[in-house]
């Protein structure tokens, strides 16, 4: 089948049908512009047909034998692994994603709907004692309900898994909205797979949309109890007021300004691979990316010799190409926006030790140094092929550059002692931090989120049993309570 034309439909209910908005979102490849889909957007009535499905749907499956839904969800997987070859392929075409980028995101994407299966069967129930002679306290987990889920355009098949599948599992009904720019691969696709995996009608509904058109209709609908949100901290704080306002928990995973720090007594050889792979995977745009390449001055020079001649020497160009490293970046905004920092920063006294080129969407990478310590580049995310190299005098001067900053997402020391690494990674305020290692990381049971501007909440294991149930107490009074009147 061809993705781009066989799903280029909202799906609710069960049914593909084109949505009844009045304009289209227009679905291109980064990289030559070829249009993919063209998509008519759902309105704010649809959003609640949705909704409503997803409602009605819920009943049932969250009394289902959770044997019955992680059979679903092995289907789910057997299907991923089976079409993995075509799903990379949209990756690539849809996003700019290079061969290795939708390797690593399809890598994870079956690794996360392995833990999903094992989920469906993770929530226990509890006996508590209680001060009152006969009583039995008993704590059941239960599943939220409805959970809406908002992904982004980076990671956009993986991302969107990473919710819909725990909550699946779990027992919920979900409505998914895709981001703009890959509303098939983070959207349409993934109904697809759960689809031809057996899910129940109703049960996952994807709406192809935007604010412009339904406003907030996603997030003050009285139906979902819970909004899962990956994307910018500006907008994850929309989405926490407006959750709030609506008394709904929010699980927001949001931007980063990493620190990569390297110690004077690193190996740099490996820091460098290291850092360059942290800055410049997927063309920068990921949430943990290493924006900020700390070097102890006693081995700046060195390490940043070896920096500066391995990102030359990455590889620019057609991400469907098997040797290219840096693809194209989403869109021209971005593209305009990423060339445009480098210009200001360059121009307000910065030292471009590699100044990259902006053709179309393709942005080759850049490094810079000699940055003013207040130079609004050092503590902004930046979602794009842009290092910035800063020195530092010693562990304490270290830990004040990384921690000064909005963010605290991820980040990652290299040293030739682990313990020193160690406690240098507790005293950074992140929610992840790394020893000898890249800063992009995610596994299915270590608890993913980060600190500050990062967001709020976790993902992954035990974490998604918190994120997407809820516990009812039920108490059992054997006997005769005695009332004091």
């Amino acid at each position: 089948m061809s993705f781009f034309t066989d799903l280029a439909h909202q799906y609710i209910d069960g049914e593909w049908r084109p949505g009844k908005g009045s304009w289209d979102i227009i679905d291109f490849n980064p990289y030559n512009g070829e249009k993919l889909a063209s998509i008519t957007v759902a309105t704010a009535d649809e959003v609640d047909q949705a909704y409503r499905s997803a409602q009605d749907a819920q009943r049932a499956w969250g009394d289902t034998n959770p044997y019955t839904r992680r059979t679903v969800l092995e289907r789910a997987l057997r299907i991923v692994e089976e079409r993995e070859s075509e799903i990379g392929d949209a990756i690539v075409a849809e996003l700019g994603g290079t061969r290795l980028k939708a390797a690593f995101e399809l890598h994870l994407a079956k690794e996360f709907l392995r833990e999903s299966v094992q989920l469906a069967l993770r929530p226990t129930g509890q006996i508590l004692p209680s001060p009152t002679e006969g009583k039995e306290n008993r704590v059941y987990r239960v599943p939220v309900g409805v959970v809406g889920v908002i992904s982004p355009f980076n990671f956009p098949f993986l991302l969107s898994l990473k919710s819909v599948a725990p909550a699946l599992a779990l027992g919920n009904a979900v409505v998914l909205k895709p981001h703009q720019n890959t509303p098939v691969c983070g959207g349409t696709l993934v109904a697809k797979v759960f689809e031809e995996a057996g899910l129940p009608a109703g049960l996952l509904n994807v709406v192809v949309t935007d604010i412009a058109e339904i406003g907030d209709a996603l997030l003050e609908h009285p139906v979902p109890q819970v909004i899962s949100f990956t994307g910018s901290d500006k907008v994850g704080r929309h989405v926490a007021t407006v959750c709030a306002a609506n008394l709904k928990r929010a699980v927001l995973e949001l931007g980063g300004n990493s620190a990569l720090i390297v110690l004077d007594d690193a190996d740099l050889d490996y820091a460098v691979d290291a850092a360059v792979f942290s800055r410049y995977v997927h063309q920068g745009q990921v949430c943990m990316a290493a924006n900020r390449i700390l070097v102890d001055r006693a081995v700046e020079q060195e390490f940043t010799e070896k920096f500066v001649a391995k990102v030359a020497s990455l590889p620019v160009g057609d991400p469907a190409a098997p040797g290219t490293v840096i693809g194209p970046l989403i869109n021209s905004s971005q593209a305009e926006a990423i060339s445009s920092l480098v210009e200001q920063a360059v121009a307000a006294g910065a030292t471009a030790l590699l100044h990259g080129r902006t053709e179309g969407n393709l942005v080759s990478p850049s490094v810079l140094t000699a940055l003013a310590a207040d130079s609004p580049v050092l503590s902004q995310e930046i979602f794009g092929p842009v290092a910035l190299i800063v020195p530092f005098d010693g562990e304490d001067e270290a830990v004040r550059i990384a921690n000064d900053t909005p963010y605290g997402l991820s980040g990652a020391v290299h040293t030739g002692d682990i313990e020193r690494g160690v406690r240098i990674g507790q005293r950074i305020h992140t929610g992840m931090i790394h020893i000898n290692d890249g800063t992009v990381h995610d596994e299915p049971i270590v608890p993913f989120g980060g600190e500050k501007s990062s967001g709020l909440g976790r993902l992954n294991g035990d974490a998604m049993a918190e994120a997407f149930t809820t516990q009812k107490w039920i108490s059992v009074q054997h006997g005769r309570s005695q009332f004091p009147f």
